[in-house]
């Protein structure tokens, strides 16, 4: 019988013998006289099902402290040895049956199953539910896997004064809410949001909108925008997939202490407070919730509509929706340079995941629930859109639309595998697409393109070539189509103007150019123009040379993106010193328009700063970027986005007593720029960086919070509290992230964050072999989402040195860790050693 770590093999026994037909969920969460519950609800689930082979066994699954009665085909079922772990045992099916299970679930404050917040500001009680992937055990008993869908009816007992939200429209009798039963969907889309959320509606094309957030943060909530997005959102995907919006109304939520981004439950979307904006934010920022509003969308169609059948196709979900969301926003919404934003940072995070030695194929064997927990990551979503990007130029746009609009009405409300999209686009296209899934779906690794080119006596191209290289341990060179774009400089007005673009196809180690053979050499020779492939790119030295000078020449926002991210690649490859990537960034951005670009840039260069600069001349490095975001702070137009960035920046690095002062006066408003407002959002990142460097403390933190006496501030303030650089601050810090079970999640990512800061080195250094003693005590100890936050976020990154390698070494010897914590803390290591890599680089640097 399984655990709560389902088995691929399992979940294919389960499925081959069962066929769900319906569930009935009845909740009461109150307790008993009309307020809000506390620690439990009442979880009552009828479900009707059928078996193929009658006589055989099964198990459903259930998470509850207790399981009151249970009863299969009217015959009881003996409860009494339940155990949370295994769900119950069903004997003896007949083919058609009735289960109905009686049981006290918990409220969580991990961000899973149904998660119980009461808000400070005024003490109501928030609910909502994060079933994926498999936590709606948590909530009512059920099959918890996603092909076994069925129809769902959920009966609500809440206090009269909340709204209650799920997949469908409910009627309200009384304090009970009678919700119609739903499309037939998986048991990981369905979704309950309770509380006394403040409202907003709209219609848009006969949907009817809705949009929620705790009441406290009402005076912060946009609906403008947020539904202007949500509208453009419908008519783009309407338009190009042909078939209408399946679940009715359109329900967006915004609920604290979300674990991710957004979540795509059908009709019920739940979206992070973050995208609550309770202080001026750069329109960058706004593109990023654009774009997670056209993600989930576009999961109402891949995704819920149309479900994968296990978790190994968990990427073509995701990456379908990332690479939707950035089509939907160039193509219908005012973010039409959203490809550039793609390039610069999504993408960046495929490139990134995909040279870890953990890096696995788009299309990874998932073998139970555990490995896909920790798989929703850059190959899942950036690389697989990146390939899907790729793909849609293989075999055309409108092929590839004709073909999900086929895939979508042959499968709807139906479970599919990756052959069964491929079979449409080849049907839609009339490519083979076999080859092509096996060069870019089954295999790992990023490959790297270079220019290889030899001058004739005139000084033109005698030959020209792109040679192609794969990665020591992942060797596979994939065919590439991709544009070369060559680019003149003008000397009268700085600008790199394109000459000439060839498209052309890539194949193995090296393909020859005929096309560029007698073309004059070009200030730039740009691989991968127009970014049509996924794969590295690397420049001549005259390329280079201009780049470093003239970034900001390109006229066009695409190709300066993607030579920041050579950039940005190559210093972490160890090819260009940290120092000189720093200053490229501070030359580049005084002409760099694209906010995202900026953004992304700035925050790059912190990171390297931190992580792969020569501690020796790292001082150095702060010293130059504090002093150019000070200069530019001052400089930028009042109020704008690039304002905001270099503020944020300045206060980031700001190391001497100069600038120490200088914030400090921001701060408390003795220094003023004009058109910087400092509000709740800047104050708070002002105060942090002076707590880390050990210019404010308690009293001015406990005066911040009495100022922004919120959930966020309190959230705020445990992160300053965390980067206080004191042995007993960094003992508290340590206690609450790792042996403090109660409190919330948020609230210990927010500790986490403050904890490791790679100033504090050495006052960290005896938690080194503390991260080793504990992470597998809270691996074993804590949920998922809770216990991947300690062993990622307090892997020891801030001490890169070889011997935290080698401690990692000694604990990876051990073999009884988990596969799923053994990978995250193999990635850790990755990056470790990178680091290492990288400083010897930059040490090497002659200035």
């Amino acid at each position: 019988m399984a655990g709560t770590n389902l088995t691929l093999g399992e979940a294919r026994e389960r499925g081959d013998l069962l066929e769900v037909a319906s569930y009935h969920v009845t909740l009461d969460l109150t307790d008993g006289t009309g307020k809000p519950g506390t620690d439990t609800f009442r979880s009552v689930t009828e479900v009707k099902f059928s078996a193929r082979r009658p006589g055989a066994s099964t198990f459903i699954d259930l998470i509850a402290r207790t399981v009151r009665s249970a009863t299969l085909n009217g015959t009881t079922l003996d409860v009494s040895g339940y155990d949370p772990e295994k769900g119950l045992e069903l004997h003896d099916l007949q083919a058609d049956n009735v289960l109905v299970v009686d049981a006290d679930c918990l409220y969580m404050n991990t961000g899973e199953g149904l998660h119980r917040f009461v808000d400070p500001v005024d003490d109501e009680v928030y609910l909502y539910s994060q079933f994926e992937t498999g936590d709606a055990k948590r909530v009512y008993a059920c099959f918890d896997q996603p092909d076994l869908k069925a129809t769902f009816t959920f009966e609500v007992t809440a206090p009269e004064h909340w709204e209650v939200v799920s997949n469908t429209t409910p009627e309200k009798v009384g304090a009970v809410r009678k919700f119609p039963p739903t499309a037939r969907m998986s048991t990981y889309i369905t979704a309950l949001v309770a509380g006394p959320y403040h409202k907003v509606t709209d219609q848009h094309d006969d949907i009817p909108l809705g949009l929620y957030c705790r009441r406290s943060l009402k005076d912060f909530l946009d609906p403008d925008e947020i539904f202007e997005i949500t509208k453009q959102g419908f008519d783009f995907f309407h338009e190009h997939f042909g078939v209408r919006y399946p679940f009715g109304k359109y329900d967006q939520l915004i609920v604290p202490e979300f674990n991710a981004g957004a979540m795509e439950n059908a009709g019920c979307v739940t979206i992070t407070e973050s995208y609550i904006f309770r202080g001026k934010v750069t329109d960058y920022v706004r593109e990023n919730r654009a774009n997670t509003i056209l993600h989930e969308m576009a999961h109402m169609w891949f995704g819920d509509l149309v479900t994968m059948r296990w978790w190994d196709d968990l990427w073509l979900n995701e990456s379908f929706a990332e690479w939707a969301a950035h089509w939907a926003a160039a193509g219908g919404t005012r973010f039409t340079d959203s490809w550039a934003a793609f390039c610069t940072d999504r993408k960046g995070w495929g490139y990134r995941q995909d040279q870890l030695s953990s890096t696995h194929p788009i299309a990874a064997d998932i073998p139970d629930m555990q490995a896909v927990e920790v798989n929703f990551d850059g190959i899942t979503y950036a690389k697989g859109a990146s390939v899907l990007k790729q793909l849609v130029a293989f075999v055309g746009e409108d092929e590839f639309v004709s073909g999900l609009r086929s895939y979508f009405k042959a499968h709807a409300f139906g479970n599919t595998t990756l052959a069964d999209l491929l079979t449409a686009l080849t049907e839609a296209s009339g490519r083979d697409l076999s080859n092509w899934s096996a060069q870019w779906l089954e295999t790992a690794g990023v490959n790297t393109l270079r220019p290889s080119f030899t001058l004739a006596p005139d000084g033109t191209y005698a030959s020209f070539a792109v040679t192609q290289e794969g990665m020591a341990e992942h060797g596979t060179l994939r065919a590439h189509r991709i544009a070369i774009g060559l680019y003149d400089l003008s000397e009268s007005t700085g600008k790199l103007i394109r000459r000439r673009r060839v498209e052309t196809d890539i194949h193995g180690a090296r393909t020859e150019i005929d096309d560029l053979v007698g073309e004059t050499p070009p200030a730039v020779v740009l691989l991968n123009d127009d970014d049509l492939t996924y794969a590295k790119i690397r420049l001549d030295e005259r390329s280079l040379s201009t780049v470093v000078d003239h970034i900001g020449g390109f006229t066009e926002s695409l190709p300066r993106s993607l030579l920041w991210a050579t950039a940005w690649d190559m210093c972490r490859d160890a090819e260009l010193p940290t120092r000189d990537y720093v200053r490229l960034v501070l030359n580049g951005l005084a002409a760099e328009s694209t906010i995202s670009v900026v953004e992304t840039q700035l925050r790059q260069a912190r990171a390297a700063l931190a992580s792969y600069a020569d501690p020796s001349w790292a001082p150095t490095g702060y010293a130059m970027v504090a002093e150019a975001a000070l200069e530019r702070l001052r400089a930028a137009e009042p109020g704008s986005d690039v304002q905001l960035v270099w503020a944020r920046t300045f206060a980031g690095t700001a190391r001497t007593d100069e600038n120490i002062a200088v914030l400090r006066g921001l701060l408390d408003g003795t220094e003023v720029v004009p058109g910087l407002e400092v509000d709740t959002e800047l104050r708070w990142d002002f105060l942090q960086s002076l707590v880390a460097r050990g210019a404010a403390g308690e009293a001015e933190i406990t005066a911040e919070l009495e100022r922004d006496n919120t959930d966020q501030g309190s959230k705020e303030a445990a992160t300053a509290r965390a980067l206080v650089p004191t042995a007993e601050a960094k003992a508290a810090a340590w206690h609450l992230a790792t042996e403090d079970d109660t409190i919330p999640n948020q609230v210990g990512l927010s500790v986490i964050r403050g904890f490791g800061h790679p100033d504090q080195a050495a006052l960290l250094e005896p938690y080194v072999e503390r991260f080793f003693a504990t992470v597998s005590d809270v691996w074993a100890r804590r949920t998922s989402e809770v216990a991947q936050n300690v062993a990622v976020l307090l892997y020891p990154a801030w001490a890169v040195s070889e011997d935290t390698v080698a401690r990692t070494d000694a604990w990876l010897a051990q073999a009884d860790h988990p596969p799923a914590l053994r990978r995250l803390v193999v990635e850790g290591k990755d990056r470790l050693v990178r680091a290492l890599r990288a400083r010897a680089c930059d040490a090497s640097a002659t200035s």
